[in-house]
């Protein structure tokens, strides 16, 4: 694992500002794999803080939020500045659910639609461009399909 990042998070309710460790995963899709470094949001602190104030996001980059167990998940894009591609993971680290080009601002619930041990969040437009669908395979080791 690699340098923790800092989040920079002004006039929210954290009396500090969360880190990040930060890791590589792929994504297994039948037109082949495509990398992502991802920041990984753990702990209950990290999660509620997400990407929310970000101006922008690396095209190879997201943030992987862990549960410790499958679980119904929902989100919001509420100070959330850039629009996002939610891909919602089961255990065995395929993709259950995508709620593609998310609404920056937004307070509309996006849900996992059935019980899920992780989201990833990408930029939007990003799994349509790299043509990720449900079925696809997040190659991780929370997931047990990588080292």
């Amino acid at each position: 694992m690699a340098a923790l990042a800092l989040t920079l998070v002004a006039g929210t309710a954290w009396a500090q500002p969360q880190t990040f460790e930060r890791d590589q995963l792929a994504i297994e899709t039948t037109g082949g794999g495509q990398q992502f470094a991802v920041e990984l949001a753990v702990t209950s602190e990290q999660r509620a803080q997400g990407l929310m104030y970000r101006q922008r996001m690396p095209a190879d980059a997201g943030m992987l939020f862990l549960y410790p167990a499958a679980r119904p998940v929902s989100m919001w894009m509420k100070n959330t500045l850039i629009p996002l591609d939610m891909l919602f993971i089961g255990d065995d680290g395929r993709i259950l659910h995508i709620a593609e080009r998310t609404i920056p601002g937004s307070t509309a619930t996006i849900s996992s639609m059935q019980p899920a041990r992780a989201v990833l969040e990408l930029n939007g437009g990003t799994a349509a461009r790299l043509k990720i669908q449900v079925g696809d395979r997040v190659l991780y080791r929370t997931f047990g399909t990588a080292d």
